[in-house]
């Protein structure tokens, strides 16, 4: 979302000491204990209420019992990251309730379960004690407690922060509309939060308060991996073999639950196949196998799926066959953190598998760019003949985002360099062959199964093959076939998605590159270090890689370019070096990696740090 901070009156304008529309909420529960549905209840009522607001779901690995967070940052000048310190904290949980209030900023409001006796912590924050277990027996029977003291806290919070009752009803009948009971009770249960919350409390002077805007429009609430589904499907997938791993399982759901809507015949007659496989490798391998018979097929995964297909990406790579990968990607290595984000498998990804190899990466930042740059996976895998990675991350693909409506598309399917039979026999069967660069941009023609000419059909091989696709260990063939991929890549980097540039008036000797979810941080931040600090800096977001020339122009124009990054090791930072050596000493990297997501304090603090030491 575009920050927007001239179009509505300053957030302090509405009372003395009232913070209006620009806060953080952290609700600090128990995984397992059914708060998903409060706190989506909470994030549409702000949201209907015509004020920006996002949501970041902080959970575990196991199915349930360990801590987890859902922050909500509303702020009606459109910045969506949470800040590092909650200014609202709805806490539930006895076991990180300690740590969870002294994380809180100074000034901050703690809701809280009564018998934790929070109080004592500190004394620069405003607590509100609330008596859950006696409040939940008057809207449900035993059984239902635990599920309805989350809508308890959904009515106190509603109460304090003014999120106006029609706004939460409407929230409500989105959750519970096919179900009467359920949705009664739980209406019952926020007005039951809500009498307490009026009658218990008085409202601080200085707070926190959500009011009436209008800054939403037409937007919609999806999370990325919603997105990439409804794009494959836009772009004419067909085949999806998958194995389950966080968090790229939904991806998968969302194209199943796409193509079940709008891919069966009259009669009910499916014209996809979605395949569970036995592992991320036979996954893999169906693709490589559907993207040679001519469908478009994709799989989605992460970084321990990446590590296991890279046999079979290596295959596409060098016999040149479709395929889209999906990389949501997630902590590693190993195991690591399933549920934490991280932009970590850059290298993994451009260079996967053994021998010389390079594959293109689409770079998406928001859900309407998931959608759209899946659409481009498929044309650019097709055109090029290569695999295509669509790098996203657990806060882009799993937690909600406002976005712009999607725009159907316009634009028919690319299918790339394909010969029919009226073609080959236009062009010669003896003269064809399946690896030649007859039109100088490194792509060869190709024929799909099923052509019915004589000498239409060809050997797929990962072994040595020359331009006929004929076996052979000749080292001069060998050579000529690896520069021929390495001068497709090079027409590839002026057709994968331009980066986006922001130069601040006049420019400035500073730039900043970043991309993927760290965008969000990027801007605010820099927008915060030019008004408090006077800190400017010219700024590119890139979306792809092979990257394009107006990458290695930025940085030429720049004395110093920081390259912003959510890994250990500047991964995007090494990949720039490498491929652009020229101007590599120009360049420094900024890191952040505790799996959480980026925070616009970090970005700026390592700002100002490194520009006084510069």
């Amino acid at each position: 979302m575009t920050p927007n901070s001239a179009a509505q009156p300053d957030a302090a304008a509405a009372a003395p000491g009232v913070v209006v529309n620009d806060f953080t909420l952290s609700v600090a529960t128990v995984n397992g204990t059914g708060s998903q549905t409060a706190n989506a209840t909470l994030i549409r009522a702000i949201i209907r209420m015509g004020v920006p607001a996002s949501g970041k779901n902080i959970f575990p690995s196991n199915i349930q019992g360990l801590p987890t967070w859902y922050l909500i940052r509303v702020c009606q000048d459109g910045w969506i990251v949470p800040r590092e310190n909650a200014d609202v904290l709805i806490c539930l949980n006895r076991e990180t309730a300690r740590d969870d209030v002294m994380k809180c900023a100074p000034g901050a409001w703690v809701i809280y379960d009564a018998p934790f006796k929070l109080d004592m912590l500190r004394d620069d924050v405003h607590y509100f004690p609330v008596p859950f277990a006696t409040l939940v027996r008057d809207v449900a029977p035993p059984k239902l407690w635990k599920l309805v003291t989350n809508m308890l806290y959904v009515g106190v919070a509603a109460e304090l922060l003014g999120i106006e009752m029609a706004a939460i009803d409407a929230a409500l009948a989105k959750a519970f509309g096919s179900k009467p009971k359920a949705y009664e009770i739980n209406v019952k249960a926020v007005q039951v939060g809500r009498d307490h919350a009026r009658e218990s409390f008085t409202r601080p002077a200085d707070g926190y308060r959500v009011e009436q805007r209008d800054l939403i429009g037409d937007k919609i609430l999806l999370d990325g991996n919603s997105a990439v589904g409804l794009g494959a499907v836009m772009a004419g997938v067909s085949v999806v073999p998958w194995y389950p791993i966080t968090p790229s399982t939904s991806a998968i759901e969302a194209t199943e639950a796409y193509l079940e809507q709008f891919r069966r015949d009259a009669d009910g007659t499916a014209t996809f196949a979605v395949l569970q496989a036995e592992d991320e490798l036979a996954a893999i391998g169906m693709v490589l196998g559907a993207g040679w018979a001519g469908a478009r097929a994709m799989t989605a995964t992460s970084g321990p799926g990446i590590s296991l297909m890279s046999e079979f990406i290596g295959l596409s790579y060098y016999a040149e066959i479709p395929a889209v990968i999906i990389n949501v990607q997630r902590v590693g290595p190993s195991t690591g953190l399933p549920t934490r984000t991280m932009q970590c498998d850059i290298l993994c990804c451009a260079y996967n598998s053994h021998g010389d190899t390079k594959h293109p990466l689409l770079l998406p930042a928001s859900p309407g760019e998931c959608y759209e740059m899946t659409m481009d996976a498929f044309d650019l895998a097709e055109r090029f003949q290569t695999a295509i990675f669509l790098l996203s991350d657990v806060d882009l693909g799993m937690n909600n985002w406002l976005s712009d409506p999607f725009a159907y598309p316009d634009r028919p399917l690319d299918r790339g360099k394909v010969l029919d039979a009226e073609k080959l026999q236009a062009i010669g069967v003896k003269e064809w062959g399946r690896y030649k660069d007859v039109d100088g941009d490194g792509i060869p023609w190709r024929t799909l199964p099923g052509v019915e000419l004589d000498g239409a059909a060809y050997f797929t091989r990962g072994s040595g093959h020359n331009e006929y696709a004929r076996y052979t260990e000749s080292s001069t063939a060998y050579e000529a076939n690896v520069e021929r991929l390495l001068r497709k890549f090079e027409t590839l980097r002026g057709e994968v998605p331009v980066p986006h540039r922001d130069d601040t008036d006049g420019g400035s000797p500073v730039g900043i590159i970043a991309f993927g979810t760290s965008h969000w941080s990027l801007v605010e931040a820099r927008d915060i270090l030019a008004k408090e600090h006077g800190v400017t800096f010219d700024y590119l977001r890139l979306r792809a890689f092979p990257f394009s020339d107006a990458v290695e122009a930025f940085v030429q124009e720049h004395e110093r370019v920081y390259v912003v990054e959510q890994n250990r090791d500047g991964q995007m930072l090494a990949l720039m070096r490498h491929e652009l050596p020229q101007v590599a000493a120009k360049l420094r990297g900024l890191r952040y990696y505790d799996g959480m997501p980026i925070h616009a304090r970090h970005i700026m603090n390592d700002v100002i740090s490194n520009e006084r030491v510069a």
